[in-house]
């Protein structure tokens, strides 16, 4: 099996568990992201109302889309980002610098590799997204989709390619900026660990890959989250004017928030982040980590 298939295989398993982990989270953030002013007090408020009016399985609405288009998407990600890792190791090694083996990349090499895997997966989770939100705030009672297939049918009919690509330009922003912190802040903190300890990358305690992986998450989420906002409202805003669209681009939606909503508006929803992120975030590195490192013992 090739590095790179080992790779690809090995971040599904960790999309796979950032999914089982952080949808319940991810549907209360959409949720107050995309809801009327003043609509919910609160993130508690909120979840209350989905388990009360919804039922607890509302909390895994709109699964399926991400469970596959995740799986794929940090697949992606986690294949681009060694291969970068690897193309930076050879011209170091061609260079004599990054340590004996090559493989200590710079903060710039780290984050050129991040934006890589982030505009890379770009392409696989607009549309993904795209679909799950809708999914995640359609009503209960006669709702549009009757679940993702019939939801990128029903827009790929009246919309064509560019409905299901809705918002892709400020996801591709959020990927490339946010993908070049998260790998940067995970990758820094293993070359510490593995420096001061005198250890090889597979002797990194899970527990430390979770912990990590936490910290990368919060970093990754104190850059992106007004740009996620963003994203999130022009992926459930109309389609055309005739239909209820309300904002003509990204820039757009960004300038009618903030003169009808205020800043704060900007970080509506970031409560059941922040508590989703540590989780999502360390399962999402555990599972890489110890895939690849089972999958390399073969």
């Amino acid at each position: 099996m090739s590095k790179t298939i080992k790779d690809l295989t090995a971040g599904t398993a960790g999309g796979i568990a950032q999914v089982l982990v952080g949808q319940p989270f991810d549907i209360v953030k959409v949720r107050m992201q995309t809801a009327p002013n003043g609509m919910y007090s609160g993130m508690m408020y909120c979840a209350g109302g989905i388990l009360k009016n919804e039922g607890p399985l509302a909390f895994y609405k709109g699964t399926l889309t991400p469970l596959l288009g995740i799986g794929v998407c940090v697949s992606i990600q986690f294949g681009v980002i060694e291969y970068m890792k690897r193309l930076f190791t050879h011209r170091n090694i061609a260079s004599g610098i990054g340590g004996s083996t090559g493989k200590d990349l710079n903060a710039g090499q780290l984050v050129a590799s991040g934006v890589a895997a982030g505009l890379a997966n770009g392409f696989v989770s607009g549309p993904v997204e795209h679909i799950r939100i809708r999914l995640q705030t359609q009503p209960s009672i006669n709702p549009p989709y009757n679940g993702p297939f019939d939801a990128m049918r029903k827009i790929y009919t009246a919309h064509g390619i560019g409905g299901i690509f809705k918002g892709q330009g400020v996801t591709f922003l959020r990927e490339a900026t946010g993908y070049g912190v998260y790998f940067l802040a995970y990758e820094k903190l293993v070359q510490r660990e593995m420096r001061l300890k005198g250890i090889k990358r597979e002797e990194l305690s899970p527990m430390n890959a979770v912990l990590y992986g936490a910290a990368a998450g919060y970093a990754l989420w104190a850059v992106i989250y007004p740009i996620d906002m963003i994203k999130s409202r022009m992926q459930t805003d109309g389609f055309t004017p005739t239909t209820g669209r309300k904002y003509a681009s990204s820039l757009d939606c960004a300038k009618q928030v903030w003169r009808s909503e205020g800043p704060k508006a900007f970080l509506r929803g970031l409560g059941p982040t922040l508590i989703r992120s540590p989780f999502a975030n360390g399962a999402t590195f555990l599972g890489f980590e110890m895939a690849n490192r089972f999958l390399n013992s073969l």
